[in-house]
């Protein structure tokens, strides 16, 4: 298994020869469903290559971003979850094409305890993630429809690694929890500041935006 050197370099490499005994090496397809809301959680993810999409459904089934997991990260929720036996409350999906190293969640607790490292690098991916949303909240108490979706459109371009971002206006709305016709009203203003240029199910950020 290639580790990868961001773990290389945090890890004792006691840690770093039970993860390579212990973690399965897992490739998933962009658009990949790996975890979904209410199903148990019975890995760790540790993100090799590619980003995760972490998020949330209302009741009327609407999609909520919460926030992105990176190559070289892992997932504060999962965390979470395993360390009582609670369904997931989370949806995650491949945003890219993924490799993970998928962690037993029986390791949890003898990890914690074992390695200062593992701890450390639990605590900061939780403080972390609990940063983003709080400025998350931040955006949808203070600030305009406008600037989030500015904000929205930088972290998926960001998440990418591109900035051709191949979605729809319906499926921006659902993930800001807004309308398409809303939605659709500020990208065409956008693109009228000359911003982005807008394509079927396709926007191209330009380098100004």
């Amino acid at each position: 298994m290639n580790l990868p050197e961001t773990f290389k370099q945090i890890f004792e490499p006691g840690l770093l020869q039970e993860i390579e005994a212990k973690a399965k090496p897992v490739s998933v397809k962009e658009g990949t469903v790996i975890l979904d809301i209410g199903q148990t959680v019975r890995t760790i993810p540790l993100l090799a290559k590619g980003t995760l999409k972490i998020s949330r459904l209302d009741d009327g089934g609407k999609e909520l971003l919460l926030y992105y997991v990176h190559a070289n990260e892992g997932c504060a929720m999962t965390f979470t979850c395993c360390m009582e036996p609670l369904p997931s409350e989370i949806k995650a999906t491949a945003e890219t094409d993924v490799e993970l190293l998928a962690v037993p969640v029986s390791v949890m607790d003898a990890w914690l305890v074992k390695y200062p490292s593992w701890k450390s690098f639990v605590l900061r991916t939780v403080r972390n993630r609990f940063t983003e949303l709080l400025n998350a909240v931040d955006q949808l108490a203070f600030q305009k429809l406008d600037e989030r979706l500015v904000n929205y459109l930088k972290e998926k371009s960001k998440a990418t690694g591109s900035t051709l971002i191949n979605l729809s206006h319906e499926e921006i709305a659902a993930e800001m929890a807004s309308s398409r016709e809303v939605i659709s009203r500020l990208l065409k203003k956008l693109e009228n500041d000359k911003k982005l240029l807008l394509y079927r199910n396709q926007i191209k950020l330009l380098k100004d935006f």
